[in-house]
């Protein structure tokens, strides 16, 4: 299973590149979720190319909306729509654009106003609570968003509703925009927050399978009537070197040369 976890993240993050060609695209931001968003997709939502309207079928909702090329990425290796379709980015043909679109199969919202998706995922929990139906809500944000005062209403909400049907997870990558989170607002001891808003709480590497399996196993280990989050500790630009960690993979917008290029840094990194 993890060959073909590690071949899908791969060809997405080829797709994230290609599509940093295309316009430009939020980079860094995107190739820092991949492995997440592969290990959730293949490993643990109850969802798939023929249950995406199926009202029993998990939602997962990725509220940091400027990553999507690697949620975009990843449903086309899955199946979820033509994977050709990533070739349109931007174009007036096609719906494939900067922020997720709900005409593109397996988008359940449209984000891109950070701190709204966590309220939204919020109700979806709540909704399936009260049909008693097994169905899990799951909510992928930047750390950076975590500025934004709605997310923190929405997990005090979360906790006293006993919302255990939802999990979120934190792209701690420890960029917003073109500055670290603890440059500009820190966010530790981010851990302790959670906590003390009475939630379930798991740090794992998210670039190792192994250790998000491990984390989200331990959620189901911990006390429940607590909604989970999932602390990802992961690198902005994930496989490409010169942009890894760095202000500068916000947003790329890199000509055909620059795509090719990025591409042969990844193949090298996964080779080794």
């Amino acid at each position: 299973m993890s060959s073909d976890l590690e071949s899908i993240a791969l060809e997405a993050r080829k797709s994230c590149i290609s599509m940093s060609g295309k316009g430009g695209c939020f980079l860094g931001a995107s190739l820092s979720i991949v492995d997440v968003a592969t290990w959730l997709y293949r490993c643990f939502l109850n969802v798939s190319p023929e249950t995406s309207e199926s009202p029993d079928r998990d939602y997962f909702l990725l509220s940091k909306g400027h990553g999507v090329p690697g949620l975009y990425a990843v449903l086309g290796e899955l199946g979820f729509f033509e994977k050709g379709r990533l070739d349109n980015h931007l174009e007036i043909m096609d719906t494939v654009y900067w922020h997720p679109n709900r005409e593109i199969p397996g988008i359940e919202f449209h984000s891109g106003s950070l701190g709204h998706a966590l309220s939204v995922a919020c109700g979806v929990a709540k909704s399936m609570q009260i049909d008693k139906t097994n169905a899990k809500a799951i909510v992928l944000m930047g750390d950076g968003e975590l500025n934004e005062g709605s997310v923190w209403e929405s997990a005090q909400v979360a906790a006293s509703q006993r919302l255990e049907n939802l999990i979120a997870i934190i792209d701690r990558n420890g960029f917003q925009a073109n500055t670290t989170t603890e440059k500009l607002s820190p966010l530790e001891p981010l851990e302790a927050k959670f906590k003390a808003f009475n939630w379930r709480v798991a740090t794992c590497n998210g670039h190792d399978f192994d250790s998000i399996q491990s984390a989200f196993e331990s959620l189901t280990e911990m006390a429940t009537n607590k909604p989970g989050v999932v602390i990802a500790e992961t690198i902005r630009g994930k496989g490409v070197p010169s942009i890894e960690q760095k202000a500068l993979g916000w947003f790329v917008k890199a000509d055909q040369q620059r795509v090719e290029s990025m591409k042969t840094e990844l193949s090298e990194a996964y080779a080794k």
